[in-house]
């Protein structure tokens, strides 16, 4: 989920449970919380079985959550890299969709969203839904409060805001099927905000 144009290259090696965290979020936003093991994870991220279970010290679950938490933080990094510098709502949706669909051309993985190939996918239970839910929530107030700062009312904002994650959440599951990034930069247009927003 990381933006190649702004993250940092690390000058050394990750700590044990960022390896960890940023093996199982790639690898279950690419197949899902069921399609992969323990194994495949602790080998990615060069960790031994031990430091798993130090880390997450009920496992796979624990280390779920604390994945889709470090995915969901990515994209709320890339929401404020978009629309902070941003004129407009419409400018800061356009520059957030062109940074998504330059990430999907850029990793050639075609993967899922990683909160809902981690969390919808996963285990049936209340911790995985609450969790996925309050993640989402973030995103909608993140972009809601950049809607308000660039002029929106806050129920315009409010509503906009749920109508451009929706519109975020379809065009991604497009974009993979028809493996054409192209339909994510197309997404603000369907916001329809008018000239001055």
């Amino acid at each position: 989920m990381t933006d190649p144009t702004i993250a940092p290259s690390p000058s050394k090696p990750r700590p044990t449970k960022d390896r960890l965290i940023f093996a199982a979020a790639n690898l279950f936003s690419e197949r899902g919380y069921h399609g992969v093991g323990l194994a495949e994870i602790l080998s990615q991220a060069q960790a031994p079985k031990g430091s798993l279970y130090h880390h997450f010290p009920n496992g796979k679950p624990d280390l779920a959550l604390a994945s889709a938490t470090w995915a969901s933080d990515q994209m709320l990094l890339l929401i404020a890299a978009s629309f902070e510098p941003a004129d407009s709502f419409t400018e800061g949706a356009t520059t957030l969709c062109h940074k998504l669909a330059k990430l999907f051309d850029y990793t050639g993985k075609w993967s899922g969203c990683p909160v809902s190939s981690t969390l919808f996918e996963g285990p049936d239970n209340a911790p995985f839904q609450r969790h996925a839910a309050h993640l989402f929530e973030g995103w909608i107030s993140e972009v809601k409060y950049h809607g308000q700062r660039l002029g929106f009312t806050e129920e315009d904002a409010a509503t906009t805001a749920q109508s451009f994650y929706m519109l975020l959440q379809g065009g991604w599951q497009l974009a993979r099927v028809r493996r054409d990034s192209d339909v994510i930069r197309a997404l603000p247009a369907l916001l329809k905000l008018g000239d001055t927003c």
